[in-house]
């Protein structure tokens, strides 16, 4: 369920309450349209002594034709109430498009003697994948081009890719549904051929034996969960793979992978916070894995070799994580030696391994940082970064025999640039700097750090963004973002669509709040299960400190998350709607508690580690507490839009859906509520890079006419 959404920014309202009345004449059209009202249908269960009634239940059935005539009629409504700002939406698309750069190509990533990069051409939606040998005019090799693979479909993205050792064969997999349901094919790189055998309802990743014919890869089970390992020789059917192992605890999931040097084939078996892993030497690829630490309920590790060493992150007596060493040929815990020792308030938050150095990303105070350790020395020193937020990321290290790291750059100001760093002689040089066309001039902007203080005396963090010049008289447009959910980080990155936003006077800002790990393990710690509340307490603190400070109003201040980050917007506008006069929730975890009793729907019996088993009462008890849906009541709300895809296996279309029919027939209010359901698309919105700056446009009209800004 989790999501880092892309088009988060999408908001839209009308507030008469409040006395934003500027957009008038299309709040005054509005209330002549009539919003679809789904039936309301009683049903009725007990558990735990409590009666619960749902009007909204028959919603889940999406055979039954009554559902997808009311999902067709909120989208019709929806595209009634737009039509005032279809121009709005043509001019922030045109605008959007003009800055990025459409005949484009990433950096380079060299894996053995080629060089393997993507491009993009003017008006095609998808990359082309592409090699050529690392030698002075070597011609181009387009792998596979995605334009000509998603042609017939709908939706169409490329999930995961592996060439062979040898570079000569390309394992590959598609989803055309937005299932995440891949479909794996083999292409001869010599001869542009596919290999007979397609093998369907892949997950995860697929990795090579060192044999070039061997390919293991995870299969799917009917809740989504990745839970069998398979073993494929080419040219043999599908139907002879054999199964290598089984995941039974219906909690946890499969993941395989590969050592940085080739020579270990890996299995991990675990949840978000507990993990097992094998190891299988890749040159023996029909022999059997090896378990290096069985599991025990949250601990987790990840494995990586040198030489003739693992080196093991875990977070075994370590809430923050450290790493350690083990012997490979008996890698057992009473072999662990501590080579990087735990260090309160650091987080380890992963590690790349060369045949010389280790290094490691570090997260301090908010802030990501790279240390890189000489393995022959022992000796470390840090990268510096210029600003005081920022975000980095490693990306496209695949040798192992170098000295050369290659990472990520970005602020909430500063474009993303990519960088190879010298870890010998600490020389930086810059391999693309990814341009914003039309210009663009970071001095025009200014991003800073602020602290909310949360009820508990917590001091939250938050990252803004906005165009210098604005004054703080309590006068300007806010969008205020959160998603605190998983351990994961909402990032201060760059991202040129929202220019549109900044360019008009409007302020972004993120809410650090807790869930996420942008503070260490302790900030998710305290964001999950019985302390779930604080994620959605810290939110709206954070509101609060930026009213104090005069950055907005409630009149001007909107607000939006996607999948975890939308439960964060269901309940803080239960909570407090008097804060916002507008809310966005993308593909929204809203029905929480409905979810989490059914143990058969995918995904949900990994999930009660993070929400809590409501089978169990104390745990059902709090999760009701919260919940978004179960918690809607006559009140007034602020003016909301709501999207999901029908497709989504994360976030059900019915939680959305139920949601919105439950607002509509209780909110006591004027205000708009919109519900966007794409037909085609699943948990990542919509494919393509040219339908995806289509749906931020329209987000972005709602917010700018909600804020009367019509240019």
């Amino acid at each position: 369920m989790t999501l880092q959404p892309t088009g988060f920014e999408s908001i839209f309202g009308i507030l008469a309450s409040a006395g934003l009345l500027a957009a008038a004449s299309i709040f005054e059209r509005v209330r002549k349209i009539k919003p679809p009202l789904a039936r309301e249908i009683p049903s009725q269960s007990t558990l735990h002594g409590d009666l619960l009634t749902d009007n909204y239940a028959w919603l889940t059935d999406r055979s039954n034709p009554e559902v997808m005539a009311y999902l067709e009629a909120e989208n019709r409504y929806t595209a009634e109430v737009m039509k005032p700002v279809e121009g709005l939406q043509e001019k922030l698309f045109q605008e959007m498009l003009a800055r990025i750069k459409e005949d484009n190509w990433s950096p380079p990533v060299r894996i053995g003697h080629y060089l393997y990069f993507n491009r993009s051409e003017k008006g095609k939606p998808h990359s082309i994948m592409c090699r050529r040998k690392d030698e002075p005019s070597a011609p181009e090799e387009i792998i596979i081009d995605n334009n000509v693979l998603a042609e017939g479909h709908r939706y169409y993205s490329l999930g995961f890719f592996r060439v062979s050792p040898d570079q000569q064969l390309f394992a590959y997999a598609v989803d055309t549904t937005g299932s995440e349901s891949h479909t794996l094919y083999i292409k001869d790189l010599r001869t542009g051929s596919l290999f007979p055998e397609t093998i369907f309802g892949v997950a995860g990743a697929v990795e090579w034996g060192n044999d070039n014919r061997t390919l293991f890869y995870t299969v799917l089970n009917d809740s989504l969960r990745p839970y069998r390992l398979y073993r494929h020789v080419l040219g043999t059917a599908p139907s002879q793979d054999e199964m290598i192992y089984e995941e039974k605890d219906p909690t946890c999931y499969l993941f395989n992978a590969k050592t940085k040097d080739n020579r270990y084939l890996l299995l991990r078996s675990g949840s978000n916070l507990t993990a097992e892993m094998h190891y299988l030497s890749a040159d023996t690829p029909l022999e059997s894995f090896r378990l290096i630490k069985p599991r025990r309920a949250g601990v987790d590790y990840a494995v990586e070799n040198i030489g003739d060493k693992f080196y093991i992150l875990t977070n075994e007596r370590a809430g923050d994580f450290k790493v350690v060493v083990a012997p490979i040929e008996n890698p057992a815990p009473e072999n662990w030696l501590d080579f990087l020792p735990h260090r309160e308030a650091v987080l380890v938050d992963g590690y790349d391994a060369f045949r010389n150095h280790l290094v490691v990303y570090e997260r301090e105070a908010g802030l990501k940082r790279i240390r890189v350790i000489d393995i022959r020395t022992n000796e470390f020193h840090y990268i510096d970064f210029p600003e005081p937020t920022y975000f980095l990321w490693s990306s496209g290290n695949r040798e192992f025999n170098t000295s050369l790291l290659r990472y990520m750059y970005c602020s909430m100001v500063a474009p993303i640039a990519a960088y190879d760093y010298d870890m010998n002689t600490r020389e930086r040089v810059l391999v693309k700097q990814y341009e914003v066309m039309g210009g663009h001039d970071p001095e025009q902007y200014h991003s800073e750090r602020i602290f909310a203080i949360a009820p508990d005396g917590t001091k939250i963090p938050i990252s803004l963004v906005y165009k210098k010049g604005i004054k703080r008289d309590g006068q300007s447009p806010l969008l205020l973002y959160a998603y605190g959910a998983y351990g994961m980080s909402a990032e201060p990155f760059f991202i040129s669509d929202r220019l549109s936003l900044l360019d008009r006077g409007v302020i972004y800002a993120i809410a650090h709040v807790r869930g996420g790990d942008e503070l260490g393990h302790r900030w998710y710690e305290q964001g999950r299960l019985k302390q779930k509340r604080n994620s959605f307490t810290d939110f709206i603190a954070c509101a609060e400190h930026l009213l104090a400070e005069n950055y907005t109003s409630p009149e001007r201040l909107v607000i939006s998350g996607g999948s975890a980050g939308g439960l964060l917007v269901g309940a803080v506008i239960n909570l407090r709607p008097d804060l916002f006069c507008g809310a966005v929730a993308t593909a929204p975890f809203v029905d929480i508690l409905n979810s989490m009793l059914d143990p058969a729907a995918p995904l949900t019996a990994g999930e009660y580690e993070e929400w809590g088993d409501p089978a169990r009462k104390e745990d059902y008890e709090y999760i009701k507490s919260y919940a978004p849906y179960e918690n809607v009541t006559a009140r007034k709300y602020p003016a909301l839009l709501v999207t999901s895809g029908l497709n989504d296996q994360r976030v059900q279309y019915w939680q959305p859906a139920r949601w919105v029919a439950k607002l509509r027939a209780l909110k006591t209010d004027n205000n708009i509520l919109l519900l966007k359901m794409n037909i085609d698309s699943g948990h990542s919105g919509v494919s393509g890079r040219y339908a995806h700056l289509r749906d931020t446009a329209f987000d972005y009209a709602f917010l700018l006419s909600l804020l009367d800004i019509s240019e």
